[in-house]
């Protein structure tokens, strides 16, 4: 299965240049919890959710601040044509959960790791999928020494 099949076309994406204020409303207003950040109309960086309750409740950042500071960088993109095995690859080996989705230098989509696992039908593949991507973002978490 390519990836192609299982994204969603429908991209969220503001200029680096946008603060961080506009980048939450954007998520709100369109129900999405990532946005994918352009520089010169090409796709640069990605922000989550996440990212922002992290930057901007957790550690006191203005909202006026300038994205471009704060999205996750370099971007890791897949290819359009691409086996979803790949993709759920390169999500583990980079510790993500969301890739957006190029056809050549056009971003045409973005894909998750829920996407991968709900669209497949493979529960177990799901699963797998989802420990692998927890535990490569969190080794702490999973693999920590225990105090003796």
């Amino acid at each position: 299965m390519r990836i192609s099949e299982v994204m969603t076309e429908s991209v969220v994406t503001a200029d680096c240049s946008a603060t961080l204020r506009e980048v939450g409303e954007l998520m709100r207003d369109r129900n999405v919890g990532s946005v994918v950040i352009c520089e010169t109309g090409y796709p640069a960086g990605l922000i989550t959710d996440r990212d922002l309750a992290l930057d901007v409740a957790a550690d006191a950042v203005s909202v006026d601040e300038e994205v471009r500071d704060f999205a996750t960088r370099p971007l890791v993109t897949c290819e359009s044509e691409m086996d979803i095995e790949e993709a759920a690859a390169l999500m583990v080996q980079h510790r993500v959960r969301r890739l957006p989705v190029m056809n050549g230098d056009q971003l045409v989509g973005i894909v998750t790791l829920d996407d991968l696992a709900v669209r497949t039908g493979d529960l177990q593949l799901a699963q797998q999928m989802t420990a692998e991507v927890a535990k490569s973002a969190l080794p702490e978490f999973f693999f920590h020494q225990r105090g003796g």
